[in-house]
């Protein structure tokens, strides 16, 4: 995966479990002071570290920096938040459990509001179970659609923070 070691890692950064920043221990570059709290948001929403000219999710280096190895999958953030990057609301997920933890709506989504689209003059809402689509219901309002996805998805998705 990577040629950086968590000695390495822990060789210029220490980790506050309770705000989740990682902050520096040497300085590396002239702009960089020892102090400083690391990282840059990223266009994707999270923060990343240039560590020995490769760049690095800080998420994943909080967990290399507490564990010692690698996380083997993907990083969850419970709280949705990319940035909060606190021990606490670190846990290792697979794709699956982590995509269960989305909380907005994508992009593209008409109806703006996840689990909701339109059906006919109506709206559906749907939920991902197993990597198939599971139809709930039709219903008069977005919202009432809504609603019952997310009902669904607190009994249904191990992984809803929500």
């Amino acid at each position: 995966m990577t040629d950086l070691t968590a000695q390495r890692l822990r060789d210029l950064f220490t980790y506050d479990r309770s705000s989740g920043n990682l902050i520096r221990l040497k300085r590396t570059a002239r702009c960089v002071r020892v102090g400083d709290v690391a990282g840059s948001l990223s266009d994707e929403g999270y923060l990343v570290v240039q560590i020995d000219g490769k760049s690095y999710k800080a998420h994943r280096l909080a967990w290399l920096h507490e564990t010692g190895e690698w996380p083997p999958g993907d990083i969850d953030h419970r709280d949705g938040n990319r940035t909060n990057n606190r021990w606490a609301n670190l846990r290792p997920a697979d794709r699956s459990l982590n995509m269960q933890n989305q909380r907005r709506a994508r992009s593209d989504n008409k109806s703006g509001l996840l689990g909701v689209g339109r059906g006919g003059n109506r709206w559906r809402a749907s939920i991902g179970i197993s990597g198939k689509a599971k139809h709930i219901g039709l219903f008069d309002t977005p919202e009432l659609a809504h609603l019952a996805y997310l009902s669904a998805k607190r009994r249904l998705h191990e992984g809803c923070t929500l």
